[in-house]
C-alpha cells in the first residue's frame, strides 16, 4: 500500500512539472476560543498551510528521523495520551536509551515561547533539533536526516506540496514539524464547554473548582492551564538523575530545581506526573501537594476536598482532541 501510494504521488508530481502547473498550498486558519488570547507564534514567517500540516504531520510519526529508523516523535508523544507517553516514567530512545526526563504533554503550543523541561529551546521551529541530536533520543543530525530523506521518493511530492519546491531542507522539514505541532489545539473539554455556558460543572466540578481557583491557579493559570513559567514546587531531585532543571541553562543558582509548569489540559491522559515522572496516579500528586513537604505555602486539603478538586481536573479532558483522526498516525 505504501509503495502504491508513493508512485500515486510521484506521478502526480511528474504530471505536475511536465504541464509547469504550480502546486498552490491551502491556507489554514488556526481555531481557538474567542476568548483565548493572540498566540504567541509569528505565523507570518510560517504560514499554516493544509500540504504544511500534513508535511509536518508524516514527518512527526517518521522513524527516519532517528538514526537507525526506529524511533519517530510520536513513540514518545502518543496522541491518544495527550502526546506524551505513559508506559514508562522516563523518555525512551533508540537502542533503548533512556532520558532523564519525563516527555511533555503537547498542545497550545502557539501560546509558549519556551520549550523543554528547563526552557533549553526558545522557538517551536528549532524544537525538533533537541530529541533528533539527544544521544539518548533520536541520536541523528539535521543534515543527515536530510540526506536520508531526500533518497525517499515520496517525500519530493510532499515538500513540493507544502513549499512550491521539491527539495528537502532543513528550515523547511523545521517549518513543517512546527506546523503540525501549531494545530495540535486543545478547547473543547467540559471545562471549555462550560466556560462558554453551554453546560453548567456539577455541584462537585464547581466545588474543585473554587478549590483549583485558591490553591492551584498562580500557576497553572487558565485557559491554558499554565503559566508558561518555570516554578520549584519542593520535589527533592532523583539522585540519580541529578537533574537541577532551568539551572542548567541560565547558570543561576536561583534556578536550581525549577522546571516548566506542565499544562493541565488532558492530565487525566498525561501520567505519569512531574518532570521524572515519579507520580503515577493523579491522587499522589494531590497528597504530594498537601503533605507539607511541597511549595513554601503548602496546599491544605482535606480527603472530600482532594475528591472535589479531582472531579474539576478531569472537567479538562478533551477528547475530541485526543482521538481526533486528524492527529493521529496517517494511514491514508
Amino acid at each position: 500500500m505504501q509503495n502504491k501510494r508513493s508512485i500515486l504521488l510521484l506521478l502526480a508530481f511528474a504530471a505536475l512539472t511536465a504541464a509547469k502547473i504550480p502546486w498552490h498550498s491551502t491556507p489554514v486558519v488556526l481555531e481557538y476560543p474567542a476568548s483565548w488570547p493572540k498566540p504567541a507564534y509569528d505565523f507570518s514567517k510560517n504560514p499554516l498551510t493544509r500540504e504544511g500540516i500534513a508535511l509536518g504531520r508524516k514527518l512527526f510519526y517518521d522513524p527516519a528521523l532517528s538514526r537507525d529508523s526506529s524511533v519517530s516523535c510520536s513513540n514518545c508523544h502518543l496522541s491518544y495520551t495527550a502526546f506524551t507517553h505513559v508506559d514508562h516514567a522516563l523518555s525512551h530512545g533508540i537502542e533503548d536509551r533512556i532520558g532523564t526526563r519525563n516527555s511533555p504533554a503537547l498542545m497550545n503550543l502557539a501560546w509558549s515561547n519556551s520549550f523543554m523541561w528547563d526552557g533549553s529551546v526558545n522557538h517551536l521551529d528549532f524544537q525538533a533539533l533537541a530529541p533528533i541530536a539527544h544521544p539518548a533520543e533520536m541520536d541523528f543530525s539535521l543534515e543527515a536526516v536530510v540526506q536520508r530523506l531526500q533518497r525517499k521518493q515520496d517525500y519530493r511530492a510532499f515538500f513540493h506540496a507544502a513549499f512550491a519546491d521539491s527539495s528537502v531542507t532543513g528550515e523547511r522539514l523545521l517549518k513543517a514539524m512546527a506546523q503540525f505541532e501549531l494545530s495540535l489545539v486543545s478547547a473543547n473539554a467540559k471545562y471549555d464547554r462550560v466556560m462558554a455556558g453551554e453546560e453548567p460543572f456539577t455541584t462537585q466540578e464547581q466545588q474543585g473548582y473554587l478549590l483549583f481557583q485558591k490553591n492551584c491557579a498562580s500557576c497553572h493559570a487558565e485557559p491554558f492551564f499554565t503559566n508558561h513559567g518555570f516554578e520549584k514546587n519542593g520535589l527533592p531531585p532523583d539522585t540519580t538523575l541529578l537533574d537541577f532543571g532551568r539551572m542548567r541553562i541560565t547558570g543561576l543558582t536561583a534556578d536550581s530545581l525549577r522546571f516548566k509548569v506542565p499544562t493541565l489540559r488532558n492530565i487525566e491522559f498525561s501520567y505519569p506526573y512531574m518532570h521524572d515522572g515519579r507520580f503515577r496516579k493523579l491522587r499522589q500528586v494531590l497528597d504530594y501537594y498537601s503533605s507539607g513537604a511541597a511549595l513554601n505555602k503548602p496546599i491544605t486539603l482535606t480527603a472530600n476536598e482532594k475528591v472535589d478538586l479531582q472531579a474539576f481536573l478531569l472537567t479538562l479532558t478533551d477528547r475530541a482532541f485526543l482521538f481526533n483522526p486528524a492527529f493521529a498516525f496517517p494511514r491514508e
